[in-house]
């Protein structure tokens, strides 16, 4: 695959998001990046969408579907939150926080599905409803506030922003391409029995993967957190909704892996969700109408996934 192939397969697809959305904007009569508020919210949707994309994948790549990464987010951001308040700590101790507390709750659901050995899919549920539960249980259903903290909500600022997620996404392509773990993690991925015969130990890497997503969410909970200044409590499985935010940027991730690294993938399809997310603030569009658009988008982007080479027979039909 040549250079200009790889660039091309690359860029085209976020690029052509981009170019769409400032069209429909202009002709709605409204500029899409118009203000610092509206870079501060590209941004900011941009490392949220990266950081739960990333901890999504880690764990689905494998086949283990994890319903628990939102409630990992929620309560790590608790238990960071009120200490730092009961403290007077700074943002950056508040980060450092969550993300220990992110990576221990992250152990700890891995640790419950590989003694239980029941599918990942019941056990990241019943790990959902706990962390839900404790977290209610800890703020006494009131959840946690922080409005007048002029510290924590002075964060949220695009250097900042741009600082987390670029450092997240370097540490995905370390860890995941440059590490013996991250080798390990792939030959689990090819063929499990094979590579589990040849030495490879699946518990120690499983284990490793939820500690890894744990971390991401507990950051993405603090960033939530600090841009609301407020964390508010969910139950009945309300801290799945977050997750569902990732399967776009995910599929798009996975499809510009084929050109170049799958985490810059990840990125680039993080960065055209947020493009899109900026769209309907900026044209006001209602929640329903967006989860209809985006469950439209989604659905049309895996229908040319699995029909990609009938497309293109076609195409190259027709030129010719």
């Amino acid at each position: 695959m040549t250079v200009r192939k790889k660039l091309a397969g690359t860029f085209a697809l976020p690029l052509m998001v981009l170019v769409i959305c400032i069209i429909i904007s202009a002709m709605k009569g409204v500029s899409l990046f118009d203000s610092e508020l509206s870079w501060i919210t590209f941004i900011r949707s941009l490392t949220n969408v990266a950081l739960v994309t990333f901890a999504l994948s880690i764990n689905l790549n494998s086949g283990r579907f994890d319903f628990s990464i939102g409630s990992v987010a929620l309560l790590s951001s608790v238990i960071s939150s009120m200490l730092t308040v009961k403290y007077d700590l700074g943002p950056v101790a508040m980060l450092l926080l969550s993300a220990l507390f992110g990576a221990l709750l992250g152990f700890l659901s891995g640790l419950v599905y590989v003694s239980v050995k029941l599918p990942p899919i019941i056990v990241s549920l019943a790990v959902a409803l706990f962390y839900e539960g404790f977290s209610f249980t800890l703020t006494g259903g009131h959840g946690v506030t922080f409005a007048n903290n002029a510290r924590l909500l002075g964060f949220g600022s695009i250097p900042n922003y741009i600082l987390i997620t670029g450092i997240s996404t370097v540490l995905m392509i370390l860890i995941f391409d440059h590490t013996r773990f991250g080798y390990e993690y792939k030959a689990l991925q090819s063929g499990q029995k094979v590579a589990v015969n040849t030495g490879i130990r699946e518990i120690p890497n499983a284990l490793l993967c939820y500690t890894l997503a744990g971390i991401l969410m507990g950051v993405q909970g603090f960033v939530s957190a600090t841009n609301n200044g407020s964390i508010t409590m969910s139950l009945n499985f309300g801290s799945i909704s977050p997750m569902f935010m990732a399967f776009l940027p995910m599929f798009i991730g996975g499809f510009i892996g084929r050109y170049s690294n799958d985490k810059l993938g990840t990125l680039l399809g993080a960065f055209s969700s947020a493009v899109i997310s900026l769209v309907y603030v900026r044209l006001n569009v209602s929640s329903s109408a967006q989860q209809i658009i985006s469950a439209v988008l989604m659905v049309s982007f895996l229908i040319y996934l699995n029909n990609e080479t009938t497309i293109h027979s076609l195409l190259r039909r027709k030129n010719s």
